[in-house]
């Protein structure tokens, strides 16, 4: 597939910009990128368990979701005129995950349009199994001063 970004950028800058945020407080940490698609990893710990001491479906969702804003945020044209705004996500659990590991998240392209955006994101576990899939839509609108 084509390059879809429309601005250069560095993981280090995304990892930066999430500074003082859910995502940092997660230790959420881009990984790797591609023309196409970002990739995160999350820890599993006290941060992102609920009580049975397994991933809590929640911070999955904060994950995809972060994925998706990051992607959606990239292909907006002029971010000085137009902002990202999540409308819709959902998610299907299929794996726990105990306290102790790692998850990572990738995120792809479904529909890249002017105003509205569809993000695919797969979640899954060290070996590579599926964790969780979430899909999340993304509304382009006019920025407001």
């Amino acid at each position: 597939m084509a390059r879809i970004w429309k601005h250069d950028f560095t993981l280090e800058a995304l990892n930066a910009s999430g500074r003082n945020t859910l995502m940092e407080h997660l230790d959420i940490e881009l990984i790797d990128s591609g023309d196409d698609y970002l990739e995160a990893r999350m820890p599993v710990d006290e941060r992102t368990v609920q009580p049975m001491g397994i991933l809590h479906g929640g911070a999955s969702v904060v994950l995809a979701e972060t994925l998706g804003s990051l992607a959606s945020t990239l292909c907006i044209e002029d971010l000085s005129k137009q902002t990202a705004v999540g409308v819709e996500i959902n998610a299907n659990h299929l794996r726990s995950v105990p306290a102790g590991q790692v998850v990572i998240g990738r995120v792809s392209p479904i529909r890249v349009g002017r105003t509205i955006q569809v993000w695919q994101i797969d979640i899954r576990n060290a070996e590579g199994k599926a964790v969780c899939v979430s899909r999340l839509t993304i509304a382009i609108v006019p920025r407001r001063s």
